[in-house]
């Protein structure tokens, strides 16, 4: 992505502010998820606007294509900021750099295309959970993987993991406390590797519901040691009662790793009826700049999460 000065109009003809789209990484082991909350409590969102304000003497407002639990890491997540300011992205990103704290970074800055939408152009994400096996605790992982006393069966795991794939039904995969309307989400992949620590669970997919993934790492993990056989996630599709899921895998395991996106202004995370061909289409091109409509996620009321596949 290359750093160059956007200036938006709009649909008045007025000057809008200047649109930069931030690419950050943190470590979320003491952060209370992404969303700014009340005073005193740590958050991502809070500690980039408290930078953005210090550097360039500007309140601003900032938002991502998802809010993460407290504890979740992120390799790589999209954050927009609307802003009057002419630093380069470049100069912005060092600026918030040398301000931020150790566990949150800045690791990219461009300027996006006046009609991109942080949410409404996101055609899907990426999430890594990570599982440490073995008697000892690896002390060195200790923040970003779940320590689970093995051994796992892979194979297993993996023949479960494939079962999910797909257009689904996932009520059963989420957490008592969620309030979305429609729990039918695409999972494009489902893959589980033996890897150092022990094993990474990848979910690929168009939209998740609360704690989805840990639901999902959770379950296969059970699957690892036994409790559950891989085709009896047929049967837990099928039921859509949270009780017959495995456990919730806690949220230091989990990783934010990717957020992939459309053509800027597209919309194509809200056209979710052909949503499974834009996720295709999206993922070569995963960190092209992305680029209207009456809220493109500056200013004004949030917009709509991104809905499930009908």
């Amino acid at each position: 992505m290359t750093a160059h000065d956007t200036v938006a109009v709009t649909a008045h003809g007025e000057s809008a502010a200047r649109r930069l789209l931030l690419w950050v990484q943190f470590d979320g082991t003491d952060f209370a998820g992404f969303q700014k909350q009340a005073a005193g409590v740590r958050t991502v969102a809070g500690e980039l606007h408290t930078a953005w304000q210090a550097l360039l003497a500007e309140a601003v407002d900032v938002r991502s294509s998802s809010r993460t639990d407290a504890g979740v890491h992120a390799r790589r997540m999209p954050v927009l900021v609307c802003t009057q300011t002419h630093v380069p992205a470049r100069g912005v990103m060092l600026g918030l750099n040398s301000m931020l704290p150790a566990d949150l970074a800045v690791t990219d800055a461009a300027d996006a295309e006046p009609a991109f939408d942080v949410r409404g152009d996101a055609t899907g994400k990426r999430y890594v959970y990570r599982v440490m096996v073995g008697d000892a605790r690896q002390p060195l992982w200790r923040r970003s993987a779940w320590h689970v006393r093995g051994p796992l069966d892979v194979a297993a795991m993996q023949a479960a993991a494939a079962r999910l794939e797909g257009v689904h039904d996932f009520a059963t995969f989420r957490s008592v406390a969620c309030e979305a309307k429609s729990t039918l989400r695409h999972l494009r992949e489902v893959r589980v590797d033996a890897v150092e620590p022990g094993v990474a669970i990848t979910v690929d997919g168009n939209a998740f519901l609360h704690n989805m993934v840990r639901i999902l790492a959770g379950t296969l993990v059970d699957v690892g040691r036994g409790r559950f056989a891989p085709d009896g996630i047929d049967a837990m599709l099928a039921a859509k009662e949270r009780a017959r899921a495995g456990q919730t895998a806690p949220a230091h395991g989990l990783t934010l790793d990717e957020v992939f996106y459309g053509p800027p202004g597209a919309r194509q995370g809200l056209d979710y009826k052909n949503l499974i061909s834009h996720m295709a289409a999206s993922r070569p091109a995963a960190r092209a700049t992305p680029a209207s409509s009456s809220d493109t996620g500056c200013g004004g009321a949030d917009p709509p999460p991104t809905p499930a596949v009908p």
